[in-house]
């Protein structure tokens, strides 16, 4: 071979590789603008949030752990700490935001005793603030636990013959997957108490396996977790937004949004 055929072939591969690279480039580039606009979407969206009561239920807390990670990760943890960064979301878009739990407690007595029975009356006492403040919708958040350690991705379950919640399902699980980039997963219908027993729409969030340790570390970042509350946030927009379900707030309930008009005003968290 002759160098001068030698030089054309190095010239290609050197052009090749800079080809390579817009299109890398580009690709990443169309990704965030259309992140971008999808942002932008939602929030032009999110004043069908307005005086919607949403009861925001950060899963497990106080002796209840949940799961654990193999770093020692607590789902009841992880779980207010995403909630706290939805509940913020949510409640700037003008929803009125009731958390079941703002710090790590559970909600049953202290001098109940038995942890079959606690575990029963912390539920109760969870589904009666959604249904006795007559909520819009009722977002749970946990995480899940896989003997299968590869197992990863947020899932978002509905009641078994629920269709505003099964809506609500779809619209959390697409925005997760748009925003996380890491889930495939589809909303499943189940029977789960909270869901069951619960008179609005109601979704239980898992928001990613504890017992796969990449996914671990990522539910422990501040940064991931903004994700995860945006997404939910930004499915409950589209939920309202295009579903258009019924108000369920009583009249009585206007002490109570006079309570959330008159809440400082911070930034929404988007991710």
């Amino acid at each position: 071979m002759s160098p001068v055929i030698i030089k054309t072939i190095r010239i290609r591969k050197r052009y090749l590789a800079a080809l390579v690279a817009l299109v890398f480039l580009s690709f990443y580039l169309t990704r965030a603008q259309n992140d971008r606009a999808e942002r932008q979407a939602v929030t032009a969206m999110s004043q069908a949030l307005a005086s919607r009561v949403i009861v925001v239920d950060p899963g497990h807390g106080g002796a209840d752990t949940g799961v654990a990670g193999k770093s020692g990760a607590l789902e009841k943890e992880i779980t207010l700490a995403v909630s706290r960064l939805l509940a913020d979301n949510l409640a700037q878009a003008g929803a009125m935001v009731l958390m079941t739990r703002e710090t790590d407690s559970d909600l049953s007595n202290p001098v109940t005793a038995g942890l079959t029975a606690k575990k029963r009356e912390d539920l109760e006492r969870r589904v009666a603030i959604a249904n006795d403040n007559r909520a819009d919708l009722y977002i749970s958040v946990h995480v899940n636990n896989s003997p299968a350690a590869d197992r990863s991705g947020a899932r978002v379950y509905y009641q078994r013959g629920a269709v505003q919640g099964g809506k609500a399902g779809r619209h959390m699980q697409s925005e997760l997957a748009q925003v996380l980039k890491n889930t495939g997963s589809q909303p499943a219908a189940v029977d789960y108490y909270i869901t069951r027993n619960t008179s609005m729409a109601a979704v239980v969030v898992e928001a990613g396996y504890i017992s796969n340790e990449a996914e671990e570390k990522l539910l422990l970042d501040p940064a991931y977790q903004g994700k995860l509350a945006w997404a939910i946030y930004a499915g409950a927009v589209k939920y309202f937004a295009l579903e258009n379900p019924p108000v369920q707030r009583p009249p009585e309930n206007d002490k109570l949004i006079q309570t959330f008009k008159e809440q400082e005003q911070k930034t929404l968290k988007e991710p």
